[in-house]
């Protein structure tokens, strides 16, 4: 029977997202390395956050895929809260399944986190490299956002690993493979994340590399040549086409995570930049799109390299004498006041106040691993690895990170090994950032990458309605 009523974890604006009841579980994907020799498939944990129970801060539940290999990275809901856009075709879904893609496998595993099912995940469907191929032209699928009329996902090239990445959708019932996204891609090539603003039909995406320049780990020469990405793309919802291509610069290389603003009135939001060539700096850079349609982007926060002995760095390093912050993942609170920033190089997460999004202020940091400080936790001394994914709580008190970016990254940029860890940190309302000692997760063997909320995250959700 059809639901009548949408789904409670669905919110008409951000603030009713905020105060809605706090998580109670969060779900991460691992990737399992292997012990002794022997890699396993990679999984999907199951975290009990709720304070008041016996195993706070514990993995309680998991759920194996039946490959191995897959390298599961960035993952989504079926369904959020966009659904309730007055024009939405599908307001009566829910958000029951995660949409869990294999980035080497090019497989997507759906799981169903329903009922019971919270604490045991249970895989429901897999979606074939074969039929992404097939129907959409694409490979490497990588980011799940969940939109009013389907999921879309975003590929980061073709069957053969070159180019173009882009887009493709997935049916919001049967999640059967609808076809590539764009009707007209224009100068676009290269392809990573995707965020839109659905009051402008205005999608907004970014760039990284083909599988052939990412898989087997970042490339020299392609790094110094200034190959990897570097632009944002503008495009029209409706019409699916290509509008406008915004350079940032080629020495300002891998334009990553996109974070735009929850209030639905706004249309601007921030893009992490991972390094210039000029400098080994990172960045953030504000979008903003002006009425005439046209988006522009400008840096607003700029993290300089740290010096250190060239005996201190990995090999991939040596020859600059300095570590590079790498800003991998950045994350933005519902109410677009905080973005939380990683810098997987250096070991610092960094809270910025981004009240005024043109002058962001820096109001707090914590040092967690690092290639040279290897910062240690309270409870578990000197971490390997750095802050790489990180998620916010709807109410912007919480924040959950972990250390992994990708395997053969990793290797290059921690030849040492990468334990793997995840943490919560909590987000004081004086703009500080505070370690929680009774939430370090210690992953043997495996390393934990993204971590989805229940019920949603500051990263899940579109909203339809303005606040006020």
């Amino acid at each position: 029977m059809p639901r009548l009523t949408p789904d409670p974890s669905f919110y008409a604006t951000p603030a009713e997202a905020a105060a809605g009841p706090p998580e109670r579980l969060g779900y991460v994907v691992t990737l399992n390395t292997g012990t002794n020799g022997d890699r396993g498939a990679d999984g999907l944990g199951v975290l009990d956050l709720d304070p008041a129970s016996s195993t706070y801060g514990r993995l309680v539940g998991r759920l194996d895929m039946p490959n191995i290999g897959d390298e599961l990275h960035h993952f989504g809901w079926n369904a959020c809260s966009s659904a309730l856009c007055p024009w939405a075709p599908h307001p009566h879904v829910e958000r029951r399944y995660l949409l869990v893609p294999g980035l080497r496998s090019s497989r997507i595993h759906v799981v169903d986190v329903k009922g019971d099912a919270a604490r045991e995940p249970k895989l429901v469907k897999t979606i074939e490299a074969d039929e992404i191929a097939r129907k959409a032209g694409y490979s490497r699928p990588h980011t799940i956002h969940c939109g009013p009329d389907g999921i879309y996902v975003s590929a980061l090239g073709s069957p053969d690993g070159g180019g173009p990445g882009g887009i493709f959708l997935l049916d919001h019932d049967d999640f059967d493979v609808k076809g590539a996204w764009e009707a007209d891609r224009g100068s676009q090539e290269l392809a990573y994340d995707f965020w839109w603003h659905l009051g402008y039909d205005t999608v907004i995406t970014s760039e990284w590399g083909t599988p052939k320049m990412v898989e087997d780990g970042l490339v020299g020469e392609l790094l110094l040549g200034n190959q990897y990405g570097h632009r944002l793309h503008a495009w029209d919802l409706k019409t699916r086409r290509h509008l406008q291509e915004i350079d940032l610069g080629p020495e300002h290389q891998m334009v990553l995570e996109l974070r735009p603003a929850h209030d639905p009135r706004q249309a601007y939001g921030f893009v992490g930049v991972v390094t210039s060539t000029a400098d080994l700096s990172a960045s953030v850079w504000l979008w903003r799109r002006a009425q005439d349609g046209t988006v522009s982007a400008k840096k607003v926060i700029s993290i300089p390299a740290e010096a250190a002995e060239t005996g201190q760095l990995p090999p991939i390093l040596q020859p600059f004498g300095a570590v590079p912050p790498l800003v991998t993942d950045i994350a933005l609170s519902v109410d677009d006041r905080s973005l939380i920033v990683s810098c997987w190089g250096t070991g610092e997460l960094k809270r910025f106040d981004v009240t005024d999004p043109d002058n962001p202020r820096e109001t707090g940091s914590v040092r967690l691993g690092g290639i040279v400080r290897r910062a240690p936790h309270p409870v578990a001394g000197p971490l390997n690895g750095g802050p790489q994914m990180v998620e916010i709580s709807r109410d912007g008190r919480r924040v959950y990170l972990t250390n992994s970016l990708y395997a053969s990254w990793d290797a290059q940029f921690y030849p040492q090994g990468i334990d793997g860890w995840l943490v919560k940190l909590d987000a004081g309302a004086d703009g500080s950032l505070t370690l929680d000692p009774d939430v370090y997760v210690e992953f043997r063997g495996e390393r934990p990458h993204q971590v989805r909320l229940e019920g949603g995250d500051a990263s899940s959700d579109s909203y339809c309605f303005p606040d006020h």
